[in-house]
C-alpha cells in the first residue's frame, strides 16, 4: 500500500508540474492593470476567506464529477481524458473527512494551487468552441475556482506569518509539506515583493525538493537564490550561489560577469547581514503580544482582577440566569463574556453569511491592513435579532443607533493591524462588543498594544470596551488589532455601538480629561 501511495504521489507530482509551470508563468506575466486571461469566473476572491477555502472541497467535487460526464461524451480522446482525471483524483485521496477543520495554512495554500492547476487541465480539454461543448463550459463558468491572485495572496499570507511569527519554511511547512514547485511559487512571490530573505530561504527550501518531476530547474533556483543574497546585502553567498550556477553552465558570460562585479563589490563592503537567520528587529508592540511576549507586570495586574455574575444592572432578562462576566483588563475596561451565544446561533450565523461574504474593507476601503472577508447581516434574521437583544440586555445600552450585525470569516494569514474602531465615523461608535464565533488553535488573539493585553478567541465568549471616554473623547489606550491565524478558522461578530441614543444609560461627563 505504501509502495502505491509514492507511485500515486509521483505520477500527481508529475502532472501537477506541468500545471505548475503553465501557472507560474502566468504570475510572471501578470501586473496590477492586466488581468489575466485564464480567469474565467468572475466572483470575489478566495484567500481571504478560511471557510471559503475549506468548501473548496465541494467545487473541486463538483468540477472532477462534472468532468468525467464531459469525458464520457468525448470519444475520441476518452483514453487520454480518463487517464489525466485519474491523476487529478488521485490527489484527493489524502483529504481531511471534515473540510470544515481546515486549519493548515499550507494545507489551504496547497488546495489553492491544487484546484487551480485541475481547472487549468481541464479547462485545455474544454477551450473549444464548437456547440457540443458549450453546455460544459457553461457549466464551468459558475464553479468557483481559485485565480492566480488567490494564490499570490496565499503566498503573501504565508510570508506575513513567517514574518510576524519568526518562522523558516521547514516550521511552517512542518505539518504540511511543499514540493519544489510549489516552495518556488512562496520564494518568486516574496521576490516580487521584495522580500528577499524571505525569497531566499523558500528558493533554498525548493532546492532541497528538487525531483525528476520538478518544473522548476536547478539552474533557475541558483539565479534567484544568488539574486536574492545579492539585494538582501550578503555579497559571499550570492558569490557562493553565483559560482554553483557557473559551474552548471561555465559558458555562461552573463553568470561571469555576475561573478565578477560581486567579487568587486565584496572587496569594497566591509559587512554582510546574515541571511540565514530571522532576527526580530522590530519593537512593535502588537507583534510582540501576537507571538504571546506579555510583560509580566501585565500578567500579575490581571490575576488580580475579577470575575462574577452580571444581571446587566438589573435586567429582567438576565435575573434568573445571570451571565459569566470577567474583567479582563481595568483601564480602559474590558470585559469578557462566556457562553453568550449557543453553537447552534453561531451555525446559523454562519450558514448565513457564507454566501454574502465578501473582502472586508476600512473606513476609505483600504483592505491591505484586514485580510478578512465579512458581511452585515440585519435583523430580518431571527438569529440576528436574538443575537442583538442578547447584546443589549447585557450592555444595558440601546440598539437603536448601533450598526447591523459584522459577520468575518479570516483567510490564511488573517489579520486586522492596529486601530481604532472609533475614528473617522458619524455618530461616534462609543463601544465595541466582539463575539468571538469559534476557537482557534494557534494566533487570531485580539491584543491591545497601548496597555499590553492579549485576549486569546474563545467560542461562544464576547469582549465589550468602550471607544470613548464618558466626555465623548477618543479613548487612546483602546487602540486594537486582530493577530494573524497562524492555525486555525477564525469567525468573529461585530456589534457597534453608537453614541446616540445613550445619554441616559451612560451619562455624559462633564472632565476635560474622561
Amino acid at each position: 500500500m505504501d509502495a502505491y501511495k509514492q507511485s500515486a504521489s509521483s505520477l500527481l507530482d508529475t502532472y501537477t508540474s506541468f500545471c505548475f509551470e503553465v501557472l507560474i508563468m502566468a504570475v510572471k506575466e501578470l501586473t496590477i492593470l492586466v488581468v489575466c486571461s485564464l480567469i474565467v469566473w468572475t466572483g470575489s476572491e478566495i484567500f481571504t476567506s478560511t471557510d471559503k477555502i475549506s468548501h473548496l472541497f465541494e467545487e473541486e467535487k463538483f468540477l472532477l464529477d462534472a468532468f468525467s460526464l464531459y469525458i464520457d461524451a468525448e470519444e475520441e480522446i476518452v483514453k487520454k481524458m480518463k487517464r489525466d482525471l485519474l491523476l487529478l483524483q488521485l490527489g484527493t485521496y489524502s483529504d481531511p473527512v471534515d473540510p470544515e477543520q481546515i486549519k493548515d495554512p499550507v494545507a489551504a495554500f496547497i488546495l489553492l494551487i491544487r484546484l487551480r492547476s485541475e481547472w487549468m487541465s481541464i479547462e485545455k480539454y474544454t477551450s473549444r468552441s464548437l456547440s457540443e461543448y458549450n453546455v460544459y463550459q457553461t457549466v464551468l463558468e459558475y464553479a468557483e475556482i481559485p485565480q492566480v491572485e488567490d494564490l499570490q495572496g496565499a503566498a503573501l499570507g504565508l510570508i506575513s506569518l513567517q514574518e510576524l511569527y519568526k518562522l523558516y519554511p521547514h516550521n511552517i511547512t512542518k505539518e504540511t509539506s511543499l514540493n519544489a514547485d510549489q516552495a518556488y511559487f512562496v520564494g518568486f512571490v516574496a521576490y516580487n515583493e521584495n522580500k528577499f530573505q524571505h525569497a531566499f530561504l523558500w528558493f533554498l527550501y525548493s532546492l532541497g525538493r528538487l525531483a525528476e518531476y520538478s518544473t522548476v530547474t536547478e539552474k533557475e533556483l541558483l539565479h534567484y537564490l544568488s539574486d536574492s543574497a545579492y539585494h538582501f546585502g550578503n555579497l559571499p553567498v550570492a558569490i557562493y550561489f553565483s559560482q554553483q550556477l557557473f559551474n552548471l553552465d561555465p559558458t555562461n558570460e552573463e553568470v561571469k560577469v555576475q561573478l565578477d562585479l560581486y567579487r568587486f563589490l565584496l572587496y569594497q563592503k566591509t559587512s554582510n547581514k546574515d541571511i540565514f537567520t530571522l532576527i526580530n528587529e522590530s519593537s512593535n508592540s502588537y507583534e510582540a503580544l501576537c507571538r504571546g511576549e506579555v510583560d509580566e507586570r501585565t500578567s500579575k495586574r490581571q490575576m488580580a482582577l475579577s470575575c462574577r455574575y452580571s444581571t446587566g444592572g438589573g435586567n429582567p432578562r438576565l435575573m434568573y440566569a445571570p451571565v459569566k462576566e470577567e474583567v479582563e483588563w481595568d483601564e480602559p475596561r474590558i470585559i469578557r463574556y462566556h457562553d453568550i451565544i449557543s453553537d447552534r446561533d453561531i451555525e446559523s450565523l454562519k450558514n448565513i453569511s457564507r454566501p454574502l461574504l465578501s473582502r472586508s474593507e476600512t473606513i476609505g476601503g483600504v483592505t491591505n491592513i484586514r485580510t478578512s472577508q465579512s458581511v452585515f447581516l440585519d435583523e430580518g434574521y431571527p438569529v440576528v435579532a436574538r443575537v442583538n437583544q442578547r447584546i443589549a440586555d447585557i450592555t444595558g445600552l440601546s440598539m437603536k443607533s448601533a450598526e447591523h450585525l459584522h459577520v468575518q470569516n479570516y483567510g490564511i494569514g488573517g489579520k486586522y493591524e492596529p486601530h481604532y474602531d472609533e475614528l473617522y465615523t458619524e455618530n461616534g461608535r462609543i463601544a465595541t462588543f466582539l463575539i468571538y464565533m469559534s476557537d482557534v488553535e494557534i494566533g487570531g488573539s485580539t491584543v491591545f498594544p497601548k496597555v499590553g493585553v492579549a485576549l486569546k478567541p474563545k467560542k461562544g465568549s464576547a469582549v465589550l470596551w468602550y471607544n470613548l471616554h464618558k466626555n465623548g473623547n477618543v479613548d487612546l489606550n483602546t487602540e486594537h488589532a486582530g493577530c494573524p491565524v497562524l492555525r486555525g478558522n477564525k469567525w468573529v461578530a461585530n456589534k457597534w455601538i453608537h453614541e446616540y441614543g445613550q445619554e441616559f444609560r451612560r451619562p455624559c461627563s462633564l472632565s476635560y480629561w474622561k
